[in-house]
């Protein structure tokens, strides 16, 4: 190494669940290259050019004066092993009911499963293994992805679905080619998410809610009263945050505190309509709170501990599932109409779309229920179809998320009607913009961190503009040669 190069090590790893990252700092010449995240993960790269090597010296080592400041140490890398992240524990009994929800059709994962969108065209389903299958309404298996670890949840902002895993990393699935769109901050441990308008928000296990915007950048976060925030929801007016103690209101451009409502027991699941909140709780209940006020305008009881919840629209109809592998159905005043079980474990998650019920369950199944208000009734009086169980096509490819710029396809021309991209240095961090004409050049351009490398040029299928006044790509990604 010559005398002009360095590189700075440090790590902070705190006790009781707390910090646990590190801050590598490197000079080579006039550049400086700066690389965080978790202990044990490769983590998050910037690079700055300084106008000379005596400059860039200076740089770097004001960076490690305020790390160390803030309690980092000088460390060796590899030495502390990376730390577990929680995994939620479940438990699930055998349902009590004497018969079968109005089951359409059932898919195995393989593994337990809290991940699930639903939306006009495709079923997500989502697995601790870090498996994603994208399903058609009538069952049938479409494509697969291949995480690198556990999926938590599954998200959608308008045509983007995100799926947030165990590894800390929030991964756009949106084509072929998935990628981290958000790294969350190395101490956060996330237990569930809400993205809107393309700022994401973050509940997890020390109660915090965490709001990150589309070029992954914190812009504010609060402790709540209690741990284990297992709920988080967002729209235009505020940002819900359930846990151990009740349903916080945040105000979505600051995080003003708007309103606090103590729940019957920690919150476990959580669902929106357009003016109300429906809180699942470990004290077997879902609770409907008012989004204006946080006041509780009604409970829907239940036999064991809620684990998740969900209505047909304007909360026609109200169902949760218990950890008891049952499945509920209760009228908007609190009447139960019915209590059945599942056909595949506890359910985890859930999600109403089109008169269906889907469901994803500790067994690791995706359930499809009949929700219509015909079913509904006939399950009253003892009658549902009879489950198709949807089998998966071995031959199925699974699509892994590209970690470099050599795992992206290349192209020598523009293909027509396709659109230009390139990675640029932009106030010391490495930015995508649009080099195609009829688009605002100054904005960024959300784009897979792993794969940017200043001057490289990209294209892609297509941009589309978020309220946040960034772009997001649409379709394939390819590597202008």
């Amino acid at each position: 190494m010559s005398a002009g190069n360095s590189t700075t090590y440090l790590e902070l790893s705190q006790d009781g669940g707390g910090a646990h990252k590190f801050y590598e700092v490197a000079v080579d010449g006039q550049v400086v290259t700066v690389r965080y995240g978790r202990i044990g993960a490769a983590g998050q790269t910037q690079t700055t050019t300084f106008p000379s090597a005596e400059k860039a010296r200076a740089a770097a080592a004001k960076k490690v004066g305020e790390k160390v400041r803030k309690g980092y140490a000088p460390a060796v890398p590899g030495q502390r092993a990376p730390r577990a992240v929680t995994r939620r524990q479940v438990s699930s009994a055998p349902s009590t009911a004497r018969a079968v929800a109005p089951v359409l059709w059932r898919f195995a994962t393989g593994s337990a499963a809290f991940g699930i969108h639903v939306d006009d065209e495709h079923c997500w389903v989502g697995n601790q293994a870090g498996d994603v299958y994208t399903l058609a309404h009538d069952g049938g298996v479409l494509a697969r992805f291949s995480l690198p670890d556990g999926v938590k949840c599954l998200v959608a902002d308008d045509f983007w679905i995100y799926a947030g895993c165990d590894d800390g990393k929030v991964y756009d699935l949106s084509s072929k080619l998935p990628f981290a769109a958000y790294d969350i901050a190395a101490d956060v441990d996330i237990f569930w998410l809400d993205i809107h308008e393309g700022v994401l928000n973050v509940s997890d296990r020390d109660g915090r809610i965490t709001v990150i915007d589309h070029e992954d950048e914190h812009q504010w976060a609060r402790r709540s009263q209690g741990e284990h925030a297992w709920m988080v929801r967002a729209d235009d007016r505020a940002v819900y945050h359930g846990h151990q103690r009740g349903v916080t209101a945040y105000a979505p451009d600051g995080g003003g505190e708007l309103w606090h409502s103590p729940t019957r027991g920690g919150v476990l699941f959580g669902w929106q309509e357009d003016d109300t909140l429906y809180a699942g709780t470990a004290h077997r209940v879902v609770q409907r709170l008012s989004k204006t006020t946080g006041a509780i305008e009604a409970t829907y009881a239940c036999d064991s501990a809620v684990y998740s919840c969900a209505t047909s629209p304007g909360g026609r109809f109200v169902f949760a599932g218990d950890a008891a592998s049952s499945v509920y159905c209760f009228d908007q005043d609190g009447t139960r109409l019915w209590k059945l079980a599942t056909g595949g474990g506890s359910a985890l998650s859930m999600q109403y779309h089109d008169e269906r019920l889907y469901l994803v369950t500790t067994d690791g199944s995706l359930v499809c229920v009949d929700a219509s208000e015909a079913a509904v009734a006939a399950a009253q009086q003892g009658t549902v179809p009879v489950a198709r169980d949807v089998k998966l096509a071995a031959t199925l490819p699974a699509y892994a998320p590209a970690t470099t710029a050599a795992a992206v396809a290349t192209v020598a021309q523009v293909p027509a009607g396709a659109i230009v991209v390139e990675c640029v240095q932009y106030s010391g961090r490495l930015r995508v913009h649009v080099v195609s004409e009829g688009y605002d050049s100054s904005w960024n351009v959300q784009f897979p961190r792993a794969i940017r490398e200043p001057g490289a040029r990209y294209v892609v299928d297509a941009l589309h503009p978020a309220a946040g006044g960034f772009y997001r790509v649409r379709g394939d990604i390819r590597r202008l040669l």
